[in-house]
């Protein structure tokens, strides 16, 4: 325990005695500004007389004395945890250092060494003041630093130096322009005494009377400042030495060889696991192309979940579906593998793949739905995984593929129009309905749904605005509902238009149903999201966070998925007349932008590029397209006559075989 101070009298008796020995004892003490507080510690044997007797209270203290005088104060135990190389071992400075570094009290230099013969700046003796006051889990409070030379306080130690100046340990020099910190003077004895002091004050007023009376709640970490530790076996462990640095906790973790890094109590790096969307104002996350957080590239709700590559305190290098770049740290969440308690996973059932989705800030399932056949490679009982849909592995880091899977109607043009007539759609939505009605909410579907009597207006919003009725149809049920939603029923808004993570609340007001129809046409699909001079192209399908709408549309990344379930599912059971009606292919971005021309040659009129395009991690995904027809050209090219993504008139373009790549899905 710390050697307490035992109050103002037996302190005054202590300086009586003192000042009674000898004058070669105590020569250069005697009449001294801090002659008590030095009296109290060489009584103590912390601070030690030379061979002549004397303290010189105002040379400057040495890191290597300022180290000894922390061990001798806390009788701090033995230890070899930590080695320095510029020491030798068996000294009795060594001995003391290395007790103080085995207690986390202090560190070396990146290098290896402790340089004991330097003398300590006053910034660097305030860090091992905090760090000394934490070992003794007093609080970590901080007061505003008000400091004439704050700006010459290195920000990893103005914590340190906040802390102090809290407890009133370290209180500035006094001159006529002002208090001044000195942050790289240095501190004498006599300086180095008064601080041990206030500091063993400050102790005092966080414990009991007894002996070893530290608390034994330990108090949060300091959100500002770094520590390092480990998880096994399921347990994090973390060490209570605060570094007031990333740059300073990095190379303590390595030369520790510790896999965990923390900001206050954040994890911020670790080995292996999963990073998730953290709560935030706006309810969403953005994955950014550059560090800087200047390129977005695509978004998720809180809650979703990424793959983790590492990170650093400023940014995690994540994967969502199959778009890899930068998250800020303060917006994601980091889960070693071994404290994971759940994750989303597919799994087969009935010969159907399905999904079940987490969120990890809920810590709840959403549950679980059909996305289409179960693919070869997949096996019942199994739980598989997978950021894209596409890309499946067994294990939740995504290390081990097991196969390649493509849901059709996921990656097949919405420019395709369906084979369903406008009777056939009103019989599928009327009897979704009514196998409704029995459900608990759902009980006035049948008169209230705003999906009712629309199968005429599908058909001819398709062959006006080139747009799948399947399509519109399955994101209509999707996002209103079945179409008794608070915004549906009061808006007549079905596909939530202007609803916003960050305020649910939120909706365009239609004066009919069929007015939201279409301005989910005219003012989202066919303007930004499906044609290449759209804003936010990505593909004319439901696709993912990689390619297609979903990569701006909705912050679920598994909005075309669910999307595309609702179609298979209806298609499945009322008559297979879309599923695999088409062949499927990717025009693939390969550095330059890919013309889509009139005619079958080179020589024919650009109708439109295709723009420069991530293709993702594993280069899997490109612009998805419907091949129609094959030609050879009459400049020697083999051309693909493709659905253009264009919008009406426009209805083919061609591109050369070379740029696009054919695939199948189930």
């Amino acid at each position: 325990m710390f050697k307490k101070i035992i109050g103002l009298a037996m302190a005054l008796l202590v300086a009586f005695t003192f000042t009674t020995q000898t004058t070669s004892h105590a020569n250069d003490i005697q009449g001294h500004l801090m002659v008590h507080e030095l009296t109290y510690w060489s009584s103590l044997d912390v601070i030690r007389a030379d061979a002549k007797g004397n303290y010189n209270p105002n040379r400057a203290v040495t890191r290597g004395e300022f180290a000894s005088y922390i061990t001798r104060a806390l009788d701090l135990p033995e230890s070899s945890s930590y080695t320095f190389k510029d020491l030798t071992p068996g000294q009795t400075l060594t001995n003391e250092i290395q007790a103080a570094a085995g207690a986390n009290i202090l560190s070396g230099y990146p290098d290896g060494t402790f340089r004991p013969n330097e003398k300590i700046t006053r910034e660097q003796m305030a860090a091992l003041l905090l760090r000394t006051l934490t070992y003794k889990k007093v609080p970590v409070n901080g007061a505003p630093l008000t400091f004439k030379d704050n700006e010459k306080i290195r920000d990893e130690f103005k914590a340190a130096v906040a802390a102090n100046v809290y407890y009133n340990i370290i209180r500035g020099s006094q001159t006529a322009k002002g208090i001044y910190f000195e942050p790289k003077g240095s501190a004498t004895i006599a300086q180095a005494a008064a601080f041990l002091y206030r500091m063993n004050t400050t102790i005092d007023q966080y414990t009991d009377n007894g002996e070893d009376d530290t608390p034994d709640v330990i108090q949060p970490a300091d959100p500002s400042s770094y520590y390092i530790g480990k998880i096994s076996n399921g347990v994090v462990t973390k060490n209570p030495t605060i570094y007031f640095s990333y740059e300073q906790a990095v190379a303590a973790q390595k030369a520790a060889k510790l896999n965990l890094l923390f900001k206050g109590d954040k994890i911020i790096s670790m080995p292996a696991g999963i990073a998730s969307a953290a709560d935030t104002k706006a309810n969403t996350v953005i994955v950014y192309a550059d560090s800087n957080f200047k390129k977005d590239l695509t978004y998720a709700v809180e809650g979703s979940e990424f793959k983790y590559y590492s990170s650093t305190d400023k940014y995690a290098i994540v994967r969502l579906a199959d778009t890899k770049g930068y998250v800020k740290m303060d917006e994601v969440t980091l889960t070693p593998s071994s404290l994971l308690k759940e994750q989303s996973f597919y799994f087969v059932l009935d010969g159907y793949l399905h999904h079940n989705t987490y969120n990890h800030i809920t810590n709840k399932y959403y549950g679980a739905y059909v996305i289409g056949p179960a693919p070869s490679f997949m096996k019942t009982g199994a739980r598989y995984y997978s950021q894209d849909g596409v890309n499946f592995y067994s294990d939740f880091l995504l290390t081990s593929k097991v196969g390649t899977y493509y849901s059709y109607f996921q990656f097949a043009s919405i420019r395709q129009h369906s084979n369903y007539t406008a009777e056939e759609l009103d019989n599928i939505i009327l009897t979704l309905l009514t196998e409704r009605q029995s459900q608990k909410g759902y009980e006035n579907v049948l008169t209230d749904s705003r999906l009712l009597g629309m199968g005429q207006l599908l058909k001819e919003v398709e062959a006006e605005h080139n747009v799948n009725a399947l399509f519109i149809l399955a994101s209509a049920i999707h996002e209103s509902d079945y179409g008794i939603s608070e915004n549906s029923l009061k808006k007549n808004n079905i596909f939530g238009i202007t609803v916003y993570d960050s305020n649910t609340a939120l909706g365009t007001t239609f004066a009919t149903r069929d007015d939201s129809v279409r301005a989910f046409i005219n003012q989202y699909a066919n303007l930004n999201y499906v044609p290449q001079s759209g804003k936010f192209a990505n593909g004319a399908v439901p696709g993912n966070k990689t390619t297609g709408m979903n990569v701006r549309y909705a912050s679920d990344p598994f909005w075309g998925s669910k999307i595309a379930g609702h179609m298979f599912r209806i298609d499945n059971r009322f008559g297979k007349k879309d599923t695999l009606s088409s062949q499927l292919a990717f025009v693939i971005y390969n550095g330059d932008q890919i013309s889509a021309r009139a005619e079958a040659t080179q020589f024919s009129e650009r109708l439109y590029w295709y723009k420069a395009k991530n293709i993702g991690e594993t280069k899997t995904f490109g612009y998805p397209a419907v091949i129609v027809e094959e030609t050879t050209g009459s400049d020697g090219y083999v051309w693909y006559k493709l659905l253009s993504d264009d919008n009406p008139p426009s209805r083919y373009v061609w591109v050369r075989s070379d740029l696009v790549t054919k695939f199948q899905a189930n």
